[in-house]
């Protein structure tokens, strides 16, 4: 007894003994990890940063090049711009609504699609998970999809944006495998003896117990609707509909101006709002960018839970 205690007051008092031994060719494949992850790393955020400092820096700077890391003469009067426009506060309200809404819409179609896929019983369940993942390879085409959406009567509509997205095939498969992996055999079982149908047993025990994979799916469908706008370009005809990333698509392409057809005064005065909407478009990605950024931390564990078990068991 006392021979182990004198060696561990021998351990405690030597520490360094514990400590791993690198070899040279060790300490050298270190530091070239170590640096290729910096390189990376400042890669990834540099443009985070540049957007950044970009958004707080006076136009003129930002017109000239002078802005790389940090700010050049801090300003807000882009973040100024942005909230005294009224047409981005209604991208932004139009943006809020379809994202809310069609992410709503698309978690309750595509979660319960993929519980129904899960369900052993279902005798067309294989044929209709082959023809899901034809999808997933060809599709229809931009002009069969615009005829049938107007077929639909959906043309400058809110459905337009919210219904052709709201099954996501990849996505189900990922419901389905946590669905059929997380959740025992035997709670169905338990449910049936108690009189359940496959309804109640979805409400129930499905849906709470299947909290990790409902924030992927709202997560991804978010991120999706909020940064869509394609649809929304095709689809809608009334700018009071457009979502905040045509507003900043229309703010990028209105730099375009013939300056040959101006006069002095008029040239000077469109060059300095020409600044201004430089200077706007950065203060509208940051801006555009804060939604996301505040809800993601809210829901990361879940985030991460979901996609582990649909990446490990699939």
């Amino acid at each position: 007894m006392d021979g182990l205690l004198s060696v561990n007051l021998n351990e405690k008092k030597n520490p360094r003994k514990n400590k791993i031994r690198y070899s040279f060719s060790d300490k050298v494949f270190i530091v070239i990890v170590c640096v290729f992850l910096v390189t990376f790393t400042f890669c990834v955020l540099y443009p985070l940063i540049y957007v950044v400092s970009c958004s707080f820096s006076s136009a003129e700077s930002l017109v000239r090049g002078q802005v790389f890391i940090v700010p050049v003469n801090p300003s807000l009067e882009g973040y100024r711009a942005v909230f005294n426009n009224e047409q981005v506060w209604t991208g932004y309200y139009n943006s809020a609504v379809y994202t809310i809404s069609g992410t709503l819409i698309s978690v309750l179609v595509t979660f319960t699609g993929a519980y129904v896929l899960s369900r052993k019983e279902f005798p067309m369940r294989g044929i209709i998970t082959g023809l899901y993942v034809i999808t997933m390879f060809f599709s229809g085409g931009l002009l069969p999809f615009y005829l049938l959406i107007r077929q639909l009567k959906m043309i400058n509509t809110i459905w337009a944006i919210i219904l052709p997205g709201a099954f996501n095939v990849w996505l189900a498969i990922i419901a389905r495998t946590f669905i059929q992996s997380t959740i025992p055999e035997e709670l169905f079982e338990a449910t049936a003896l108690d009189g359940g149908d496959y309804f109640q047993y979805f409400m129930k025990v499905v849906f709470p117990l299947s909290k990790p994979i409902l924030a992927v799916l709202a997560l991804n469908f978010a991120v999706g609707f909020w940064n869509s706008y394609f649809n929304a370009l095709i689809f809608l005809n009334d700018s009071k509909k457009f979502p905040l990333q045509i507003i900043l698509r229309n703010i990028l392409i209105s730099k375009q101006v013939d300056y040959e057809s101006l006069s002095a005064t008029d040239a000077k005065s469109l060059l300095e709002r020409q600044y201004l909407s430089e200077l706007l478009k950065y203060s509208l990605i940051i801006v555009a960018s804060v939604p996301l950024l505040v809800v993601y931390p809210f829901i990361q564990k879940y985030f991460i839970k979901g996609v582990m078990i649909g990446s490990i068991k699939g």
